[in-house]
């Protein structure tokens, strides 16, 4: 049975190549100061700064500027970005960049105008802001995360070594996102495949929960369809517009709100993935994909029947003369050889995970109770050796 939900998504999409002249028009309605969050400087090299810069001043912007955003954003520079707003007195931020420009920018835009302490208000006590949110837009140029439509803003926190998520009300979803796929041309191929998989990694956290037969199961095994024949394509051909485009939109849609709906969904994967990132500073896709496949094989008996249609419908496997479980089995497999025939990081050795952290990792690992089985401590440091136990 479908559970009942409300759905509201107020994102304004310009999608395509050249979407980014709709930038002054996406501006209009608001502010005049604008702060121009972008990360380590490679849109410096690759000319969007200047075109972004270009059309603001164009817009009749004034611009204050804060770079530096790392892959995995940290509460200080969270509270670094809340200062440098201040001074500037800004009305808008416009985020370019991937997910963690996004997610930080999401942070900025809560916290900003926060009496509190907002780690500890959004973070720990996982509230809704009680201020003025600052309104985000964004111009992505990688994907992955979905962060340019919903309300997820990941932040960790290095002194604790906690990496958390929290997910924002549609008030704090960014006002508009542009998505231009040849931007994403120019990223380095480790980068893009760890993309690839934490888009698959967003789908399966929620086709993974509940055992009914609902249209969201069917949206995804679509989407996951497309992502597997397009993600092949682009490995080969980074320059393929068409793959690159489809998986750019698959993307926005993994982790729009839009699948979830009706679904009690899983997240898991994300909390110890999550968890690593704290301890390591790895790559957020890697730190998926090298505990998934040993996740799901401890998830297995417990969601048979999901696995089983999961290897049949995605994966291509023939029930023929198989049990339930040799079927849900093979389908695994050929999903554990599609994320190698990728080069996704499936040892967590090699993200610098050791043996002194696992108890830290296990300790940073939010427990999700909305798969089929509730993990316990002990059982997540028993995924995380047999990650560290798999051939590389």
């Amino acid at each position: 049975m479908l559970g009942n939900f409300t759905y509201v998504n107020p994102t304004k999409l310009y999608f395509g190549e050249n979407a980014l002249e709709h930038l002054p028009e996406a501006l209009a309605d608001y502010g005049k100061r604008v702060l121009l969050v972008y990360g380590g400087g490679s849109i410096k090299k690759n000319g969007i700064y200047d075109k972004v810069v270009s059309l603001l001043q164009k817009a009749g912007k004034e611009i204050v500027e804060d770079g530096g955003v790392m892959p995995n954003p940290t509460l200080a520079k969270v509270y670094d970005g809340c200062r440098i707003a201040r001074v500037g007195n800004i009305d808008f931020i416009l985020a370019v960049g991937g997910g963690s420009v996004c997610d930080y920018s999401k942070a900025l835009s809560v916290s900003i105008h926060c009496e509190e302490d907002p780690w500890e208000k959004y973070y720990l006590r996982m509230e809704e802001p009680s201020c003025q949110i600052v309104p985000v837009g964004c111009v992505l140029t990688m994907v992955g995360t979905g962060s340019e439509m919903n309300g997820g803003s990941v932040i960790t926190n290095t002194e604790t070594k906690l990496k958390i998520g929290k997910v924002f009300s549609e008030k704090v979803f960014p006002k508009f996102s542009i998505l231009d796929p040849t931007y994403t041309f120019t990223l380095p191929n480790y980068q893009m495949v760890s993309g690839f998989f934490d888009i698959m990694s967003h789908i399966l956290e929620q086709y993974f929960s509940d055992s009914d037969d609902n249209t969201s199961d069917y949206l995804m095994e679509g989407l996951l369809h497309s992502l597997i024949h397009s993600s092949r394509i682009a490995v080969k051909n980074p320059l393929d517009y068409e793959a690159r485009s489809n998986i750019m939109w698959i993307a926005t849609w993994a982790l729009n709100t839009l699948v979830a709906k009706g679904k009690t969904t899983d997240w898991m994967v994300h909390m110890i993935g999550q968890s690593i990132g704290a301890y390591t500073n790895a790559t957020h896709g890697m730190t998926l994909a090298a505990v998934s496949i040993p996740y799901y094989r401890m998830l297995l008996p417990y969601g048979l029947p999901k696995f089983k249609r999961y290897a049949i419908n995605v994966w291509g496997v023939s029930a023929e003369g198989k049990t339930d479980m040799e079927i849900a089995e093979e389908g695994l497999a050929r999903m554990e050889s599609y994320m190698r025939e990728l080069g996704l990081v499936m040892n967590a050795k090699e993200l610098g995970v050791t043996e002194d952290m696992l108890d830290g990792i296990a300790e940073g690992s939010f427990i999700m109770e909305g798969g089929y089985k509730t993990l316990t401590k002990d059982e997540i440091i028993q995924i995380l050796k047999e990650s560290m136990e798999a051939v590389k």
